[in-house]
């Protein structure tokens, strides 16, 4: 054993190759994208098939052939992520695995950066699946390899649902040598269809003997060491979990060191199935008992069952009695103050600290150069006076919906916008539909959509913004980047011959850095009828060098400011009342030269001005 500091999901990656992982598959999305990162880099030998796969359904459908086969395998997602996989995830509980298969499901409260703070320990009691939640970067490293060893006791899938700042708090923590990992070698898939082909008599047969199963881990889990009742001095009690629990633990530490009553602590690892005599054990004898949990009141309404089900008199308090908030993620001190009220102690007193430098406010904003913003442009220059819908998507280019561009009208989900966009067009007649979708999300779940409409004869202009890579969660690689994970060089899968070959006729593929190109083609492409594609093609600008750097010609600027009024570029700023352009953000695109109305923005090439090249 040795220290090592670790970010949280650095850590449960190790704990995944330290517990022998033979398959890992997943989805980028934050916060649970560095997981099966930091596996791919502690693969040097390839023995762990690593993939980004085209979306979470994928992953979790590979994962599972993996399990059947007796391969140790992990699927990587997100929250809403787990929408996507439900599908598979749903049937594959009533199936069962023979290897060890452990679904991560990294939760967002805040929600920091997602669409929703839903909450996967409500998934996890839907599904059946058992649910371990740690609450220190530690406990994950070693979490993770228990929870593979109940999957392969039990044959189940087990949900690891650590949250946000489990997922990106770092820490020193203790992992194996790698004289330790445990070596696992798969048998191999056996036929045998009575096992692995779904049909409605085994289902109910699964479905009996799933319930029989939670039964016996709710009595097994009331033993499991992480599950833990800390005994105080007083008749109130504290019931919490994850990242909470170290926000209480260290509160109550300080507290006691002044000599106050300690409250009885329930630290709940297994929120589903819920460790019934356990919890049973920490009520009795308490009056009253306070919840802190992040997202919703699962703990909470446990406790309430408990307490009606064993006639306990306690008054169980949290979210449902609006003593904590009901939203949000927690903190050291909201924690702190949620307990201090409930234990009738003063609030703390706050530290007298120097004044804060004034933040500057920084909106989230499309990179200066980034080739979206001369899309967005593109179209709505082009579409400048005709009644049109334009329905976002999830990736960078939500960012559209900024003014000035102003350019993004829906965003619900990944690959909702191309079916959103039909729905529009299906009731308001005279609508020209557009949907904007990326070339990772046109993988991962536009494709069926598209296909939607050339079947039901939609008008529906569809714009891929093909940047060549997974932007927003870190550039990960995807189907058309020609490379995967594994370090293999593969062929691109042509985003143009897929838009063909599923029946759309009008295919076009610009650079919308030619800003009238661009605009041309948007004009010439919605004229045609049906479902027609454009596809803007121009790298993000994370993943190349700059073009050159633009300049204002201040004895030609007219200070109009429609550089910054129509296009919203931050790296074209106002210093002194003149318009001026920052050349740590220029990245030489173009954009502003070509809306400028007096040709005072001038572009110096990178190649002219250093004589060749780069």
């Amino acid at each position: 054993m040795h220290a090592e500091y670790l970010m949280g999901n650095e850590a449960i990656a190790m704990g995944a190759v330290a517990a022998g992982v033979n398959v890992v598959a997943g989805y980028p999305g934050t916060p649970s994208t560095e997981v099966l990162e930091t596996v791919a880099r502690h693969n040097p030998d390839g023995k762990i098939h690593v993939e980004w796969s085209t979306n979470e359904k994928a992953g979790m459908e590979v994962a599972a052939g993996a399990a059947y086969s007796g391969a140790r395998a992990l699927v990587t997602m997100k929250q809403v992520g787990l929408n996507v996989a439900s599908d598979p995830l749903m049937s594959l509980e009533y199936l069962g695995v023979k290897g060890g298969l452990v679904v991560l499901v990294a939760d967002d409260p805040g929600p920091i950066s997602s669409q929703t703070e839903q909450d996967t320990r409500h998934f996890a009691s839907f599904a059946k699946v058992p649910c371990f939640d740690p609450a220190s970067v530690q406990e994950a490293y070693e979490m993770i390899q228990e929870a593979f060893d109940f999957s392969e006791r039990y044959h189940t899938p087990v949900f690891l649902r650590p949250t946000t700042r489990i997922d990106h708090g770092y820490a020193s923590i203790t992992v194996k040598d790698e004289s330790e990992y445990r070596v696992h070698e798969p048998e191999g898939f056996v036929r045998d269809p009575a096992r692995w082909v779904i049909f409605p008599r085994l289902s109910y047969r699964a479905h009996q003997e799933i319930e029989r199963r939670n039964e016996e881990l709710s009595e097994v889990f009331s033993s499991y060491a992480r599950n833990q009742v800390e005994q105080g001095a007083c008749r109130r009690g504290i019931a919490t979990q994850g990242v909470s629990y170290s926000y209480a633990a260290e509160t109550l530490a300080e507290r006691a060191a002044e000599g106050k009553e300690m409250p009885r602590v329930f630290k709940v690892a297994t929120p589903f199935p819920f460790p019934e005599k356990l919890a049973v054990e920490f009520l009795q004898g308490l009056d009253e008992v306070l919840c802190l949990e992040e997202l919703d009141p699962v703990i909470e309404r446990e406790l309430i069952f408990l307490c009606g089900k064993y006639q306990l008199p306690v008054r169980i308090r949290g979210k449902l009695t609006g003593d904590v908030k009901r939203a949000g993620e927690n903190t050291r001190d909201t924690v702190y103050d949620d307990i201090a009220a409930f234990m009738g102690w003063p609030k703390a007193e706050p530290a007298a600290l120097p004044e804060p430098p004034v933040s500057v406010v920084r909106p989230p904003v499309l990179c200066a150069g980034c080739p979206h913003r001369a899309s967005f442009y593109a179209v709505k220059r082009a579409m400048k006076g005709q009644k049109s819908v334009f329905c976002g998507d999830i990736g960078c280019y939500t960012l559209g919906n900024a003014m000035p561009l102003d350019m993004v009208d829906t965003c619900l989900c990944m690959g909702a916008g191309i079916d959103i966009a039909q729905g529009i067009g299906a009731v308001t007649p005279g609508m020209k539909c557009f949907a904007f979708v990326g070339d990772s999300t046109f993988f991962a779940s536009s494709i069926t959509g598209i296909i939607n409409g050339v079947y039901n004869q939609a008008d529906l202009t569809v714009c891929i913004l093909d940047n060549s890579t997974t932007a927003m969660t870190g550039h990960q690689p995807h189907p058309g980047t020609g490379h995967t994970m594994m370090g293999q060089i593969v062929d691109k899968v042509s985003i143009e011959a897929t838009l063909r070959g599923i029946g759309v006729k009008t295919v076009r593929t610009v650079d919308p850095l030619d800003l009238e190109a661009a605009i041309a083609t948007v004009k010439e492409v919605v004229a045609e009828p049906g479902v027609k594609a454009i596809i803007f093609k121009s790298p993000c600008i994370a993943i190349v060098k700059p073009l050159g750097r633009a300049e204002v010609l201040q004895d030609a600027c007219r200070k109009c400011k429609k550089c910054i009024r129509e296009i919203g570029c931050p790296g074209i700023v106002v210093e002194d009342g003149n318009i001026k352009i920052d050349a740590s953000q220029c990245t030489g695109c173009g954009i502003c030269a070509d809306i400028c109305p007096f040709d005072a923005i001038e572009v110096t090439p990178f190649a002219k001005r250093e004589g060749g090249a780069k």
